[in-house]
């Protein structure tokens, strides 16, 4: 039978129409988008439309729109564009939170061993980082505060707009990483109150490998790479035309459903989690349960098993586990320890993440899978 897939917050496939609406770009439309000649302006007509595109899905203006090569180059444009600017003298502070994807976590930690001053806040249990936390460890000299729109493990949503109020009455910029919401839940940036927003392509059924950083008109970073102008100078390199044009058009398409998908994955996700409690009980844990969590994501510690080895009885099923395996043991991620999730429940962590593809009728062959690996190693 075909492979149930519920992985959609590592990767999405293509959306509807974004095929098509690249081939030109592969085929007859090559030209360098630089060339001031008609096949060259026809490729920056063409990313144009693709950046007013995105804008549109942000809510910002289409020159705020810079594309990257995906969400981890905007990560790291946006911090080390920002902490880095007056290199090589390690001035300024850093704030993130303990449950930032490694895309930022790395960053941060490069700048620390830089000699930046980098300051990590916690998570309650529940996943949320308390806005009280962050206004705590913002000092006189801090530059930036960068703390992700949702968790990837648990899809637990961040209050963003809160911790933008704090950060604006302290004059810090604040950088959000919305990989994960982009094209599932609105994210417009005047709403979240951001300074600088990550977007990455293969999250929101664009290709993988394409990117965009939201700047807010008037910030200033510098560019990680040196080379041409490309981009407003910020990620200089001959645009990858194709791949831009493909996210142009996800772009669209998820605005146009944002809505509809969002309640048919919520949907989804609840009787998916409904069925698995009803029959596994109190012993089964929803990472994230009581807080505003990402309408498609179940992330589940099943009780008296390894969360890789439950996956690995269900070879029908592609999802992650919420933990490492590395040498025969099993860790805790980052992310389950900072909510403290003790390690013995921790080991049955596994992610459930939906999409548009997913229909009734596979989420209820997926629990009647999961349950029946689960019984089996009892």
């Amino acid at each position: 039978m075909r492979p149930i897939y519920l992985d959609y917050n590592a990767t999405t496939p293509l959306g509807p129409g974004v095929v098509d609406a690249m081939l030109p770009f592969l085929q007859g439309f090559f030209g360098n988008p630089s060339s001031n000649h008609a096949m060259g302006r026809a490729c920056q007509e063409a990313i144009e439309d693709a950046r007013g595109k995105i804008a549109l899905l942000l809510g910002a203006d289409q020159d705020e729109v810079v594309f990257t090569s995906g969400g981890t180059e905007s990560n790291n444009l946006a911090i080390q564009g920002v902490m880095l600017q007056d290199a090589p003298l390690p001035t300024g502070h850093l704030i993130v939170s303990a449950i930032e994807h490694p895309a930022v976590a790395e960053p941060a930690l490069h700048l620390q061993r830089l000699g930046y001053e980098v300051s990590v806040v916690p998570c309650e249990s529940d996943g949320r980082v308390d806005p009280a936390e962050v206004e705590a460890a913002i000092r006189p000299e801090t530059r930036m505060v960068s703390i992700m729109h949702a968790n990837n493990e648990t899809g637990v949503i961040q209050p963003i707009a809160e911790i933008a109020e704090i950060c604006h009455d302290h004059e810090v910029l604040l950088h959000t990483d919305a990989a994960q919401t982009v094209g599932k839940i609105p994210t417009f940036v005047d709403e979240l109150g951001v300074d600088l927003m990550t977007v990455a392509g293969h999250k929101m059924y664009a290709p993988k490998g394409i990117g965009a950083l939201y700047v807010r008109r008037g910030i200033q970073i510098d560019p990680l790479l040196r080379g041409a102008a490309h981009e407003a100078g910020l990620r200089p390199g001959t645009e990858n035309v194709a791949s831009i044009v493909g996210m142009g058009h996800a772009a669209g398409w998820v605005l146009k459903n944002l809505e509809a998908s969002g309640q048919k994955m919520a949907r989804l996700r609840d009787r998916l989690e409904a069925e698995l409690g009803g029959e596994i009980g109190t012993g089964l844990t929803v990472l994230g349960r009581s807080a505003p969590r990402l309408p498609n994501t179940a992330s589940l510690c099943f009780p008296d098993v390894v969360g890789a080895e439950l996956l690995a009885r269900v070879p029908e099923i592609c999802a992650s586990t919420g933990s490492a395996c590395h040498s025969g043991t099993v860790g805790m991620s980052p992310t389950l320890a900072a909510m403290k999730i003790p390690p013995e429940q921790a080991r049955g962590a596994v992610r459930l993440s939906l999409g548009w593809g997913n229909t009734p009728q596979e989420i209820e062959r997926a629990a009647s899978l999961l349950l029946g690996a689960w019984e089996s190693l009892q």
